[in-house]
């Protein structure tokens, strides 16, 4: 056997040689691997939709959307779950019993009757039925707006009043829709509606872009974009102003992706009341978005919701200004939508999808908020809480403010007061009550914008004490008239 150092290193060499010869052969195998793996992943992630049915803007049932988008349509379905969060979720308790001064805040009016937490999107028409504020109460079919997928009646109900067929009229025909089915009864106006929220009141079935379609928005917005309030977190209304307003604004058009996923929500979670004999839904931002500049229009349009039974005030009732308290917030300004915290984008495989399983944030923290903040889940829920904490208890302090005028005006009535002795301690009785429910109603519990929410409490505090004055002041009988009384005594 030859063991020559030659001999020796020319084996080593030979071993070597293999080693790298199958190490090479092993990597380009992985290689080789990897790469197919990505394909598949990319092919993949061309196969966002199955087309399996024809869909259109006649198709309301979510559930046919669903055969051709079961990623998203899964999600949705889970808007049944019922969750109860520290000062909100999707748990239909009663408000009237957990806080019973709205009992008396609302006396007088439908929500002094029943008044119940929200629940998930697959509720929102069958829980507008059941409720007693509808079954007592007359109400009219503009309430549908909110609650049901109204595209195709209002399109129905256009086409029948006249206006014609075809695509190319298509905002003709739900803006006549929607005024014929405002003044309905609700009674019969719910009969035209079948399913809650479905996928054509924010897509278009031809390209599935995010569209609105709920004529109220579409009238609020452009009245906003006519006013000269600074919209920073909306740009392309400051872009059609600065553009010399040519036209008139369209959000379909003119809007960002990013700002139609805050649009698409706006439909519904905003400010409005029922204008006029027609009963036309209406949202009060012709002078812009923030709380005192919507009173400022109701209070020009001399709109009230009801009169308090106890006080005789004229009050106002906000409804769930969710869009306004976002628009004054650092969320909004950093150009974060709704759907990035409520829809947040999530993946299946290659596939992301935005999860239509809409809740609170604060359920599913990973995918709604850590994506920005980089922080612990137990560190972002402390430092929400904390906010919502706050304006929780903020929010009790103007409960027992406004009570306080509350029972100042009663004890006056009761000692004989007119009108016009009562009159400044009521208007600002109505002053005071919007501002506190214009925060209650807003489903954030202030964490929108803290420091707004904060603000309009402090207004509506200070609005109430003033009201206590304004009853001791005005009671007081004029110094010449005591002493007239006296002498003639």
């Amino acid at each position: 056997m030859n063991n020559s150092p030659d001999s020796r290193q020319r084996g080593i060499a030979t071993w070597v040689y293999i080693v790298l010869l199958v190490a090479t052969a092993a990597a380009s195998f992985l290689i080789l691997m990897l790469y197919q793996n990505i394909v598949a992943r990319k092919a993949e992630a061309t196969k966002d939709v199955f087309r399996v049915v024809e869909v259109s803007d006649q198709t309301e049932d979510p559930a046919i959307w669903g055969k051709n988008y079961p990623r998203q349509y899964d999600s949705y379905k889970r808007t049944v779950d019922t969750e109860r969060t520290t000062h909100g979720g999707s748990e239909a308790f009663q408000h009237l019993d957990k806080d019973p001064v709205w009992r008396r805040l609302f006396a007088g009016y439908a929500f002094g009757v029943d008044y119940r937490e929200e629940r998930g999107h697959a509720y929102m028409l069958v829980d507008q039925r059941e409720t007693e504020r509808v079954k007592q109460f007359k109400q009219p079919g503009a309430c549908l707006q909110c609650h049901a997928s109204t595209l195709n009646a209002y399109i129905n109900e256009g086409i029948k009043a006249g206006i014609p067929a075809g695509k190319e009229h298509w905002e003709e025909q739900i803006q006549k829709g929607f005024e014929v089915v405002c003044k309905m009864p609700y009674s019969e106006a719910t009969k035209l509606v079948e399913h809650p929220v479905s996928c054509i009141d924010c897509h278009d079935a031809e390209n599935m872009n995010l569209r609105v379609n709920r004529p109220g928005f579409l009238n609020g917005i452009r009245a906003l974009a006519n006013s000269d309030y600074p919209t920073p977190h909306l740009p392309s209304i400051e872009r059609w102003r600065k553009e010399g307003r040519q036209g008139r604004y369209e959000p379909n058009k003119d809007a960002t992706r990013q700002e139609l996923r805050s649009m698409v929500c706006a439909q519904c979670h905003v400010e409005y009341y029922f204008k006029g004999e027609g009963k036309l839904v209406t949202y009060p931002w012709d002078k812009g978005l923030k709380v005192e500049q919507m009173e400022a229009y109701y209070d020009e349009v001399k709109h009230t919701d009801f009169k308090n039974k106890e006080s005789g005030a004229a009050i106002l009732k906000a409804q769930h200004p969710e869009f306004e308290m976002w628009s004054q917030g650092i969320h909004a300004r950093s150009g974060v939508a709704c759907a990035d915290c409520h829809m947040p984008y999530v993946r299946e495989g290659a596939i992301k999808v935005s999860n239509h399983h809409v809740r609170s944030p604060l359920l599913n923290v990973a995918q709604a908020c850590q994506t920005c903040h980089r922080v612990s889940e137990q560190e972002i829920k402390a430092r929400a809480l904390l906010v919502q904490d706050r304006n929780a208890a903020l929010l009790t302090r103007g409960e027992q403010a406004v009570v306080g005028l509350l029972d100042a005006i009663t004890l006056a009535l009761k000692s004989g007061a007119t009108d016009a002795q009562l009159q400044a301690a009521r208007d600002l009785h109505r002053k005071a009550q919007w501002r506190l429910d214009f925060v209650s109603a807003e489903n954030s519990m202030g964490f929108h914008a803290p420091q707004e929410a904060a603000r309009i409490l402090a207004e509506a505090i200070d609005y109430a004490r003033q009201g206590e004055l304004a009853v001791a002041r005005d009671m007081k009988p004029a110094s010449g008239a005591g002493a007239t009384s006296a002498a003639q005594q």
